[in-house]
């Protein structure tokens, strides 16, 4: 008897490749540019990545970010939470937030961020994200 596999390829079927999950490094040297790109309103939190590339909903991605004023680079794996598409309105820039992945390790990394934020994070200015 065929596997399951064989019989959907047999029926003319392309097998589904799964895509390998996005690496990206983000540096932010200035608090000014972490305020502008952190997504608060995440259930676990979350960052927009300023890219051109076509992610999807729910796609993986690994996160490698660096903080202000500070030599650690932190691994963070996440999801596409939202996309921002070329010429969105409002000239928004192009890219993704990425939902942070729910640990330990990024519980204490969101904490870290809003502790260098302090009280920008009530602030009313403009962010890439809303």
């Amino acid at each position: 008897m065929a596997s399951m596999n064989e019989a959907t390829r047999r029926a003319g079927a392309a097998d589904v490749i799964p895509s390998r999950p996005s690496v990206i490094q983000l540096v932010f040297r200035e608090k000014g540019a972490l305020y502008a790109a952190y997504v608060p309103i995440l259930a676990n939190g979350g960052i927009f990545v300023p890219s051109t590339r076509q992610y999807k909903l729910g796609d993986d991605v690994y996160l490698l970010l660096s903080l202000p004023d500070d030599p650690q680079r932190y691994p963070v794996a996440g999801k596409v939470a939202w996309i921002t598409p070329a010429n969105a309105a409002g000239g928004r820039t192009q890219g993704v937030a990425v939902s942070f992945s729910n640990d330990e390790k990024v519980r204490v990394l969101r904490q870290k961020i809003e502790t260098i934020l302090g009280t920008q994070m009530q602030s009313a200015k403009p962010t890439q994200t809303i």
